[in-house]
């Protein structure tokens, strides 16, 4: 078996260093660089990047023995077919750390050709660490060395406004670029640098707000033999991933311009707003994940696949999304029912076993955030309640009892929340359970039996599954 570097795939060509990415792990590989090495193939766009090992770790050395190479190998279901196919990524350079080399690091600054900072260093990445006193020395944080490079380039380029970069960050927070540049500016004051440093990072330095969405499951250590016997490499850094992807990136239009993926048929939106978005994947995504565990679960089903492939529970699901969460939504019903087809197409994803307890943990507070919006806005457009949300709520309350049909069900959620159900569930009827809980304003943050009709249609959806229950027992 061959090793994998340019020699052994005899790739010679070279390209402009255009990216600096924070991060080599194996959602950053298995989707950003991805997206770069088919804009690589499609378009003009000609750029390499350097990864940056944002800890002070060595898996950047496995990447430059590598000489940037891996491969992503997609595999699930697009349009209601099984894909499996590889791609050898070739658009990463070289790696670094700024523990080891931290002048090299700062010199990536210097690059006239570079356009564009990528990153995913976790949500707790982006945050203000106080002992980060001076660009002197290597600081912490992943934004305390993004501000050392940018301060490195603005001082090198004395603050052209043409050679001020893009931020892109990929970390799972709302306002992630907002926040990045806040504390950008917090490390400015902080270090004392000059207030025209402060001036370019506001004014001309880009930092943009995302939304990304790609299941990356990383190294496929169960197939790898198999795989590597068939690409005939050695590849240690291989990463799987699902076939969906989508990147929202809210941006001026000179950004779509910069970063060409609407040549590609690439799932990359530049947007003014991504709201709707984040919205849209929270409702439709998340919502439904949320709305089938109850649901399926209680009826012996056990991995999300399952659920979709079963006929009564798959029925449900589409049409919980289809009927009851995109009327809610404000994107064209177009791109809103062709989501909800990828969605259904990735439950069903035959190469990951999705357990529905993994996806049950706190279910409660999940069900307030990903469902209940769905839920109230049905109703104020509507004038009337969304049956199979409300089913999924009855479905709720009943797993959270703990034991279903004489077995036990493994809840996971606060010492709190589990208390309460406990206690819910000693009232005297399904209607005072029902009431309990939907009084409870830690829960829902307002008093739902306050919403009209609600309480009864909930507690006449309990009633049925426990009515359910006791003809399978019987």
């Amino acid at each position: 078996m061959q090793p994998l570097n340019r020699t052994t795939a005899q790739i010679t060509q070279t390209r402009p260093t255009k990216v600096v990415q924070f991060g080599e792990g194996n959602f950053l590989r298995g989707f950003v660089d991805w997206i770069i090495d088919i804009l690589n193939e499609k378009t003009d766009f000609n750029g390499a990047v350097t990864v940056i090992q944002p800890q002070n770790k060595d898996k950047y050395k496995l990447l430059n023995q590598q000489d940037g190479l891996f491969h992503v190998l997609l595999e699930g279901m697009q349009e209601g077919r099984n894909v499996q196919e590889t791609r050898l990524i070739s658009c990463v350079s070289n790696a670094l750390s700024p523990y080891t080399s931290y002048p090299d690091y700062l010199a990536l600054g210097e690059n006239p050709d570079l356009e564009f900072i990528f990153s995913n260093t976790t949500e707790a990445g982006i945050a203000f660490e106080p002992s980060d006193v001076t660009p002197d020395t290597t600081p912490v944080s992943f934004p305390g060395k993004l501000t050392a490079l940018l301060y490195r380039r603005f001082t090198h380029f004395k603050g052209a406004k043409d050679k001020a970069l893009t931020i892109i960050p990929c970390e799972l927070i709302e306002k992630n670029g907002e926040k990045l540049r806040d504390i950008v500016l917090q490390y400015a004051s902080l270090w004392n640098l000059p207030a025209p440093f402060a001036d370019w990072i506001e004014q001309d330095t880009i930092f943009c707000n995302t939304l990304v969405d790609r299941i990356v499951p990383g190294f496929p250590h169960d197939t790898y033999a198999h795989i590597q016997q068939e690409l005939g490499f050695e590849d240690k850094l291989l990463v799987k991933a699902e076939p969906f992807h989508l990147l929202v990136i809210e941006a001026p239009a000179s950004v779509a311009k910069a970063f060409p993926a609407a040549q590609t048929g690439l799932q990359v939106k530049f947007v003014e707003d991504l709201t709707p978005y984040r919205t849209s994947k929270v409702r439709i995504l998340n919502g439904a994940h949320t709305t089938l565990v109850p649901v399926a679960y209680l009826q012996g089903l056990r991995t999300v696949r399952e659920a979709v492939e079963d006929e009564k529970t798959g029925q449900f699901i589409r049409e919980a999304i289809l009927e009851e969460i995109i009327p809610t939504l404000d994107l064209p019903a177009q791109e809103l029912t062709q989501f909800a087809q990828d969605v259904i197409d990735r439950f069903r994803n035959p190469f990951i076993r999705h357990e529905l307890l993994s996806i049950a943990l706190n279910s409660v507070s999940k069900y307030k955030v990903r469902v209940l919006p769905s839920v109230l806005e049905y109703h104020a457009r509507n004038g009337r309640l969304p049956q199979r949300l409300l089913h999924a709520l009855a479905a709720l309350i009943l797993f959270y009892r703990g034991e279903y049909n004489g077995e036990q069900i493994p809840l996971n959620d606060t010492p709190e929340v589990l208390a309460f159900f406990q206690t819910a569930w000693q009232k005297n009827s399904p209607e005072e359970t029902v009431q309990a809980v939907l009084a409870n304003q830690e829960f829902w943050e307002q008093d739902l039996t306050q919403v009209p009709n609600l309480e009864a249609t909930v507690a006449q959806q309990l009633t049925l599954l426990l009515e359910q229950e006791q003809v399978r027992a019987s």
